[in-house]
Order: structure tokens, then C-alpha cells, then sequence
């Protein structure tokens, strides 16, 4: 088989999910679709990593339209990028989201990336934060076995993106006009499929300007 005919046999082949999935919700859930069509009035804002294997809304067993999500490498917030910045200031001021959840996960590459030379450039210029974060604890860090130390820097790293979130005009904003919205920090265990609550959670401007780096439990 020529390499075009595997790649259209591909293509179809995701075609013919989606329609199996189509009928089946169907026959299971009439209607569900239309009432997708009104207007999407999530309460959620889930910022997550780009990682294939941790789905938003599977993970907590929610309908599409209930949650808004971002996702990008490492789930990491940069003032300088525009793409997230937006879909945070969107979910904040037209959605009126009432949460921000930062959901990273253990053993992501993008962190383990963080902590090893040789990444291709654009990779190792997006990670440059994760490997800020890994300098400041890196007495603690490198007294744990490299697993652990990786798991433990992907907790790090979600407390940290919950920080700069705090930081965000749009959500700075909402505390300031006195807005339900809270920010708050999970992580997904690959192996088991659970969630973690890392109890960090911060619903105010008192409360975002003294949150600190927590570096222990």
C-alpha cells in the first residue's frame, strides 16, 4: 500500500469513529447534540498540558460544553503569550467562568525536558520557565531519585503557572470588580487516572499577592 492510500485509509478511519460515536450518543442521548447548539456557559477554565492521554473532560466525566480548555506543553502561562492570554481573558470576562483549573500531570515530558540539555530550540525556549523553577529548588530536587524528582517538579510547576494566572490583568480584574473566580491547582496521575488536589487555591487579590512558591508539602 502506497504511503498516500495508509494516509487516507487514517483519515477515514477517524471519520468512521466519529460517526460510530455520532450514533451511538444518538440512540443513547436523544437531543444531545442540539442542545450543544445554544451557547457554551462553562463554569470551568481547564489550562492542561497538550499530552494525548489526559483528556479535560473524560478525567472528570463532564459533557462537552462545560468546560473551556487550553492546553499547550507543560500547561505553562507566559506573559508573553497572547494565545493563552486571550483564552483566559475570554473565559474571565464574556464566559464568566467561576474557576481556573491548572491540571498538570506526573511524568510530563515537557518538564523532564526541562531539566536535560539538547531539546530542539523552540521546545527548550518554551520549557526555559520549568528550568527556572527546577534552579530555585534544585538543593531539594536532585535528593530524590530522578522519577520522584520529575513528579515533584510537575507539582512545582503547576503552583507556579496558579501564581502567574494570579497575575493576569483579566483575572486581577474580576477580583478587583468583585467576581466569583477562583484559581486552583490539580494533577493527574497517568497510572491510576486519578486527580490530585494539590490544595492550592486562591480567590482573591489579598490572597494572590500572598501566595508564595510552596517548595514541601
Amino acid at each position: 500500500m502506497c504511503e498516500k492510500c495508509d494516509c487516507d485509509q487514517k483519515i477515514q478511519d477517524l471519520l468512521d469513529r466519529n460517526e460510530s460515536w455520532v450514533q451511538q450518543v444518538n440512540q443513547e442521548r436523544p437531543g444531545f447534540f442540539q442542545s450543544l447548539v445554544a451557547q457554551q456557559k462553562p463554569e470551568y477554565l481547564w489550562i492542561g498540558c497538550s499530552d494525548s492521554r489526559v483528556p479535560a473532560n473524560e478525567l472528570v466525566k463532564m459533557d462537552p460544553g462545560t468546560i473551556f480548555v487550553h492546553r499547550n506543553i507543560a500547561n505553562l502561562i507566559n506573559s508573553s503569550d497572547m494565545n493563552a492570554l486571550s483564552v483566559i481573558q475570554y473565559a474571565v470576562e464574556v464566559l464568566k467562568v467561576k474557576h481556573i483549573i491548572v491540571n498538570g500531570h506526573y511524568g510530563c515530558g515537557g518538564v523532564a525536558a526541562a531539566m536535560k540539555p539538547g531539546n530542539p530550540d523552540l521546545i527548550d525556549h518554551w520549557v526555559r520557565p520549568i528550568r527556572k523553577y527546577y534552579q530555585r529548588a534544585k538543593e531539594t530536587l536532585d535528593l530524590l531519585p530522578e522519577s520522584e524528582r520529575i513528579d515533584r517538579l510537575c507539582e512545582i510547576n503547576v503552583v507556579e503557572q496558579v501564581r502567574n494566572i494570579c497575575h493576569v490583568p483579566a483575572v486581577r480584574k474580576a477580583w478587583e470588580n468583585g467576581q466569583e473566580l477562583a484559581v486552583h491547582g490539580f494533577i493527574y496521575a497517568i497510572k491510576d487516572g486519578r486527580l490530585h488536589n494539590l490544595n492550592v487555591s486562591v480567590g482573591s487579590l489579598e490572597e494572590a499577592d500572598k501566595m508564595l512558591l510552596r517548595l514541601e508539602d
